[in-house]
C-alpha cells in the first residue's frame, strides 16, 4: 500500500502530507518540497556538477521547510530521458533513499515534467536537444486533470518527428530547448505551429509534484530496488559518455 503521508498529531489532526521531488535531467536541475502545497522550489545550474550541487540542493530545500529527511512521505523523481549524468544521479539518489527509508518512490519523465509546467491545455510536444541532430521528443494532451501519452518518448531525428506528427494529423504546442533550436524548421514543416520561450523550456521539480497528486499510479515504483531510469539511448555509449 502507498503511504499517503497522513498521520496523527498530539492533537488528533492530519499531519501536513511532504513531498519531495527532486529534476535532474537538463543542464538546470531543481528540487522542490510539498507540505499540503508547494513549500519551496529551487534552481541550480548542474552543468558539469551533478554530483557536487544536487545533494547540497536537496537538503538547503528540506532546511528551510525545516523538513526532516524521515518525514518525507514520498519521493517524486524525473526519469529522463535527458542527461545521462543526471539522470543517473537522481535515480540513485532515489533508490538509494527509498530503500533506506521504504519511502514511497514515484517516477514521471521528464519530458512529461516539461509539457506539466507550461499551463497549456491541449496537445504539446515537449522536446530536448539530444545532439548528434537528434530531439528526445514525446507528445501529450494535457487538462486539469492530468495528461494523456499521444506519442511515446523517443530519440528522434527532426524531420522524422514532424513527418510523425503529421502523419498523426497532430499539430501541437512544442516546448523544449530541443524546439526553440529548430523553431524556423518546425514552423517550415507545420503552420502556425507555436513554440513556447526559452523561459517555459525547462522540466521543474514542481511539476513533477503536481504530476504525483493528479495521477499518483501511472508514476507509482512498485519495486525501488528493479526500477531504471529511462534513457532512451545506451548511456553507456562513449561518445557520449566523453561529452557529459
Amino acid at each position: 500500500m502507498v503511504n499517503s503521508g497522513r498521520q496523527e498529531n498530539d492533537s488528533g489532526g492530519p499531519e501536513p502530507q511532504i513531498w519531495l521531488a527532486l529534476e535532474t535531467a537538463t543542464s538546470v536541475g531543481s528540487v522542490a518540497v510539498w507540505r499540503d502545497g508547494l513549500a519551496i522550489e529551487c534552481s541550480f545550474n548542474i552543468r558539469g556538477s551533478h554530483s557536487e550541487r544536487v545533494l547540497p540542493a536537496v537538503d538547503h530545500a528540506l532546511q528551510v521547510t525545516g523538513t526532516a529527511p524521515e518525514e518525507v512521505a514520498a519521493l517524486v523523481v524525473g526519469s529522463g530521458p535527458g542527461s545521462f549524468t543526471g539522470v543517473r544521479i537522481a535515480a540513485s539518489m532515489a533508490k538509494g533513499w527509498t530503500m533506506a527509508r521504504g519511502t514511497p518512490l514515484f517516477a514521471y519523465s521528464s519530458l512529461l515534467a516539461l509539457a506539466a509546467g507550461t499551463g497549456v491545455n491541449g496537445p504539446i510536444c515537449a522536446a530536448f536537444d539530444a545532439r548528434r541532430a537528434e530531439v528526445y521528443a514525446a507528445c501529450y494532451e494535457l487538462s486539469e486533470q492530468g495528461a494523456s501519452e499521444r506519442l511515446a518518448p523517443a530519440a528522434w531525428r527532426l524531420e522524422d518527428l514532424l513527418d510523425e506528427l503529421a502523419r498523426l494529423d497532430l499539430r501541437p504546442t512544442f516546448v523544449g530547448d530541443g524546439a526553440t533550436a529548430h523553431r524556423e524548421r518546425i514552423a517550415e514543416a507545420l503552420a502556425g505551429a507555436v513554440v513556447l520561450p526559452e523561459h517555459l523550456a525547462l522540466p521543474r521539480a514542481a511539476s513533477l509534484l503536481w504530476l504525483r497528486s493528479v495521477a499518483p499510479q501511472l508514476g507509482h515504483v512498485a519495486q525501488p530496488a528493479d526500477w531504471e531510469p529511462f534513457y532512451v539511448r545506451d548511456w553507456r555509449v562513449p561518445e557520449e559518455r566523453r561529452r557529459e
